[in-house]
């Protein structure tokens, strides 16, 4: 194993360290107050205040988004941080609570993303099936904005993460194929659903995920490694052993049958009955495809104007209660789009027309 801190400046490893204490500058910057959650975790279910529950079932609801637009988990993981520290700061109603948490992630993924991948604001609103407007939206991203003052781009365990797994592969020679990056990606995600770890300083939080995945591996050489990180980044015993036993706990009962996980919720597009009609009549249009020879040539293909049937019966992102006499189709426009494959369209109930 190579020694942490015993090679030129001029290396990877020196430019990981550096990066760190950087990160480790800035972080207290863009935690949520302190005050303000201890107010969040006081708040009774029937109060008209945002509880942990309530916050816990919008950050599954921007997890559920980040997958269904294909965005990544550092989109994620800022929305989240977004949404903390402006809880921290304001009282929010519950009835307020979707169009906060469409603003945080479409910021977040303004932040992150490549513009092409940015989904538009009537995309989010018509998956939110929420009540609020377009306007409604920009004014709340507005009052985030400003109430954060312009700091949207925060240091995140997301970072730290990435340049402690890095630092790790990068000083160990055997091994390296099984501390996958995707797996710890997916435990930080399943603790930011859980209100308890607004409370970590991402660092802390980070070092925990990565301790308790080595503990697993049971390596000698990346538990050295990690405690040489734990004392470059002046992180307590303490705090590390507190906050690795809350991960553990988490990640436990996540695992468990009992638990629904964010990443089974599918969302559902509704549409109009008139369009639902539309999609219907022009899928039953469809002239039946000639088969294809098996001499190599290929024949002449019929009308691409297919529509592919689809059924889903999974739960909506929003409280909107489904018809019964829902009819689903998949329209072709998303057939060709990865990020849309699992786009639904259900018919609402005659009573909401």
């Amino acid at each position: 194993m190579k020694d942490l801190f015993s090679h030129e400046h001029n290396n990877e490893a020196y430019k990981l360290l550096k990066q760190i204490n950087h990160y480790l500058e800035q972080e207290s910057k863009f935690l949520p107050r302190p005050r303000g959650l201890d107010a969040i975790e006081s708040i009774l279910e029937n109060d008209d205040c945002v509880s942990p529950k309530l916050r816990d079932a919008k950050v599954e609801d921007l997890r559920s988004l980040t997958r269904f637009f294909g965005c990544s988990t550092e989109t994620f993981v800022l929305a989240v941080n977004l949404l903390d520290r402006f809880l921290s700061f304001m009282k929010v109603r519950p009835k307020h609570l979707p169009c906060l948490g469409m603003s945080v992630f479409h910021l977040a993924a303004k932040a992150i993303e490549e513009e092409c991948n940015v989904p538009s604001e009537h995309d989010l609103l018509r998956i939110s099936h929420c009540k609020f407007t377009v306007s409604d939206l920009k004014r709340m991203e507005k009052i985030v904005y400003e109430k954060l003052n312009g700091e949207l781009k925060a240091v995140t365990a997301f970072h730290f993460l990435h340049l402690y797994h890095a630092l790790a592969r990068y000083h160990i020679t055997e091994g390296k194929e099984y501390l996958i990056l995707d797996k710890l990606e997916a435990h930080l995600k399943a603790c930011s659903c859980r209100f308890v770890f607004s409370k970590a300083k991402p660092s802390v939080l980070a070092l925990s995920l990565l301790t308790l995945e080595v503990e697993n591996l049971k390596s000698v050489d990346l538990f050295e490694i990690i405690l040489r990180v734990q004392k470059h980044s002046k992180i307590n015993h303490h705090d590390l052993t507190y906050w690795r036993a809350l991960v553990s706990k988490c990640l436990a009962d996540y695992s468990s049958p009992e638990c629904c996980k964010p990443d089974n919720k599918k969302l559902v597009w509704i549409v109009s009955r008139r369009t639902a009609r539309h999609l219907q009549n022009s899928y039953y249009s469809v002239p039946e495809l000639p088969t294809i020879p098996e001499a190599g040539c290929y024949s002449e293909m019929g009308s691409d104007d297919s529509c592919e049937e689809m059924s889903c019966g999974e739960s909506s992102l929003s409280s909107s209660p489904r018809s019964d006499t829902a009819e689903e189709f998949f329209s072709e426009d998303f057939v060709h789009q990865s990020k849309w494959q699992n786009l639904c369209y259900q018919t609402p109930s005659a009573n909401s027309l």
